[in-house]
């Protein structure tokens, strides 16, 4: 068994990013649509459609509701409680690979995983808005990972190498991009469950504090988004409604419907393009065995496996000239 590769997080850089009104715009793009900076970063508002933050700690840090010892810290530019303190490069590494400001590995809630996609225009954009925005003092406890689980936390690879911007005209790759920038496979995956319907097939349970709903198959299978369409896609990430029921709050529709409809109809396009995965998963019903993933969810007594049906014949050799020739009998065919 191959010995995982040790690495050493990257020494800090002396730079200073931009601030130009088109990089912070494109910075606030970001942050408040695809990669959901403040539904981590900000206290939110359980009582409204989408819990979306509270503007008064917008960007100013929460502790996180089922992990009181996690910390999302002020990303604010107030000195004493925010980032005023750190420098340009100090926020791209965290943002990218994972390393806090004070060199310790950051726990994988973060999306630095997935952020590490961000091309270095976008990683930029992003620290110049968070620059912008109004210092907000508000002092949090500091992130404890308990020991069990930091002594499994090791340094993220380092990128050494520049990260370029994605020119493709392909609309499904595009959208592949914006999917793992948003990490969508991360809820819209059962990673957890004994088997995997799939990329995308849904199952997994996302909790936050008392919160908790299993993620929808996003998949074009019957048993998941086959009777979507872009308009209809576009319109759930809009207004948080489909079909009429409310989604849950867990999914933060409240910065996807700030995407424009380009980059909507492109993740449309890449899920579209994915496996279908057959995986009945919904948030009503009481749970129940799922023979496909393996685990107990609503619905889950309506999944069966795909099987072929196997029909036994009765195989008549009969002679005919000099070939033998096999018929079907005893099926509703003439002999």
């Amino acid at each position: 068994m191959p010995t995982p590769t040790e690495h050493v997080a990257r020494a800090l850089r002396d730079i200073t990013v931009p601030r130009t009104p088109e990089r912070v715009a494109r910075g606030q793009y970001l942050t408040e649509g695809l990669l959901q900076c403040f539904v981590c970063h900000s206290e939110r508002d359980w009582t409204k459609p989408g819990a979306p933050p509270v503007p008064a700690t917008k960007g100013a840090g929460a502790v996180w509701l089922s992990k009181p010892w996690l910390v999302a810290v002020n990303l604010t530019p107030d000195v004493e409680t925010g980032i005023g303190r750190w420098t340009d490069d100090m926020l791209l590494r965290a943002i990218c690979e994972g390393i806090g400001h004070d060199g310790r590995t950051l726990h994988p809630q973060m999306w630095y995983s997935s952020f590490r996609a961000l091309p270095d225009e976008d990683a930029e954009a992003v620290v110049a808005y968070l620059r912008s925005l109004k210092p907000i003092r508000r002092s949090l406890p500091q992130t404890r990972i308990p020991e069990d689980e930091a002594k499994d936390l090791d340094v993220p690879e380092p990128l050494m190498a520049p990260v370029p911007l994605v020119t493709s005209h392909d609309v499904v790759q595009k959208g592949r991009h914006l999917a793992l920038l948003a990490d969508c496979a991360g809820c819209h995956t059962s990673w957890y469950t004994p088997k995997n319907p799939g990329l995308f097939g849904g199952g997994n349970l996302v909790t936050r504090g008392e919160r908790k709903s299993y993620s929808s198959n996003l998949t074009s299978d019957p048993s998941g988004l086959a009777h979507y369409d872009e308009n209809i896609f576009r319109e759930v990430m809009r207004t948080g409604q489909a079909k009429g029921r409310e989604l849950s709050p867990i999914m933060p529709w409240t910065v996807f419907k700030n995407l424009s409809d380009d980059d909507l109809n492109a993740l449309f396009a890449y899920l579209g393009a994915v496996t279908p995965a057959k995986h009945v998963i919904d948030n009503i019903d009481a749970p129940s065995a799922c023979t496909i993933c393996g685990g107990v969810h609503p619905l889950g007594k309506y999944n069966r496996p795909r099987q072929r049906t196997l029909v036994n014949y009765h195989i008549e050799m009969v002679e005919s000239g000099s070939a033998r020739i096999g018929l079907m009998t005893d099926s509703g065919f003439a002999r």
